[in-house]
């Protein structure tokens, strides 16, 4: 059975930084896709970053395009966001989501695992 379990979230002013951890357990880790989504209040499930089983391939939204970093712990079975030069603008729902699948979606119906979701707050 998969579990993600996200934490890491919190209150940060722009400019700071966070880092995201998404605790899993199951196939999906090791040999599909695991990616982190947001949902701003009254928005779509927006796609942030996507990696593959290796950790070898990466994609990232243009919105979060050389702030935000996605890996994975592979000892840890841990996935990570790291968010630098964090904005209002950054300010949602983040979710960590896995999939058995190897071809990486930016779309979340391209992932059958959900966690719970961590609340960012980035004050002005």
């Amino acid at each position: 059975q998969v579990q993600l379990v996200e934490s890491g979230g919190g209150l940060v002013q722009a400019g700071g930084s966070l880092r995201l951890s998404c605790a899993a357990s199951g196939r999906p880790f090791s040999t599909g896709c695991m990616a982190w989504f947001r949902q701003a209040p009254g928005k779509e499930r927006e796609f942030v970053a996507t990696v593959n089983w290796s950790g070898l391939s990466k994609l990232h939204a243009d919105s979060v395009k050389d702030r935000f970093t996605i890996s994975k712990d592979y000892h840890r079975d841990t996935l990570y966001l790291q968010m630098n030069s964090l904005k209002p603008e950054d300010t949602a729902v983040y979710y960590c989501a896995a999939d058995p699948s190897r071809d990486c979606s930016d779309q979340s119906s391209g992932y059958k695992y959900w966690g719970q979701g961590t609340q960012v707050t980035v004050s002005s």
